[in-house]
């Protein structure tokens, strides 16, 4: 079925509220433009305001605004095209999940894991932010760039995924944060737990796009030396995997 173009006409103005509550700024924002959405407020193939509008609008920063419409990806109710724009694909969910199912245990290994990496790991990129050198750029940038050739060729990036990590820890100059990644290897990383037979290669490749532009945001962060962007962004980043794996408990 093909993509609805994105309309020519001005954007028009959102009716959205700023953001004031205490938690994720984010998710507030997100909520508001999802519900806009799946209500029919903003139409399928109608364009969201740029992102100046929308930090305007919300009383948020970039970096709020970009996760949030992260989100809404993840959900397959936008897009996002280069000279384009971010524009409305349809107005009911489809989540991006990495597989059909997942035995209970190995989802709750990854539940408790995911736990103990969000206590440590925006940290660890609020550090690397503030620390990292010329050869730790160079590392963060490659691994980046190999994660989006594993991700274009269509393989679950294991490796990549976890080596990208490794290079946030090694960029902190904290001995330790490199040992904790050191100790787990690509365990660390939910996918290296996934049966290949359990894998949906369509949804996978979905959520496998929304990870590789939360590490795109996560890097611009700590390159930037935006440390308080840097903890939020590898927090949301590792939430929204432990949200995703949360719904297999539940099923």
């Amino acid at each position: 079925m093909a993509k609805p173009s994105a309309k020519a006409s001005p954007l028009k103005p959102l009716q959205v509220s700023k953001v004031t509550q205490q938690g994720s700024l984010s998710v507030h924002v997100a909520d508001q433009l999802e519900a806009l959405i799946t209500q029919g407020k903003v139409a399928v193939g109608e364009k969201l305001p740029t992102e100046n509008s929308l930090c305007d609008s919300f009383g948020v920063s970039r970096t709020v605004i970009r996760e949030a419409i992260t989100h809404l990806k993840s959900l397959g109710l936008v897009e996002t095209r280069r000279g384009v724009g971010t524009s409305v694909l349809r107005s009911s969910t489809v989540e991006a999940r990495p597989a059909e199912r997942i035995n209970p245990t190995t989802v709750e290994d990854i539940l408790h894991l995911l736990e103990l990496r969000l206590t440590l790991e925006p940290a660890a990129a609020e550090l690397a932010a503030l620390r990292y050198d010329d050869e730790d750029r160079q590392r963060l940038e490659a691994q980046h760039i190999a994660f989006s050739n594993a991700y274009t060729a269509k393989t679950q990036a294991r490796e990549e995924d976890y080596l990208f990590h490794f290079a946030i820890a090694t960029a902190t100059k904290n001995p330790f944060f490199q040992s904790f990644y050191k100790q787990w290897s690509q365990s660390v990383i939910p996918r290296a737990k996934l049966l290949s037979i359990d894998i949906n290669p369509i949804s996978s490749e979905r959520y496998l796009e929304r990870v590789q532009e939360e590490h795109s945001y996560i890097l611009e962060a700590i390159l930037s030396r935006d440390a308080q962007a840097a903890r939020e962004t590898m927090f949301q980043h590792l939430n929204r995997a432990r949200n995703t794996y949360a719904q297999y408990r539940d099923q």
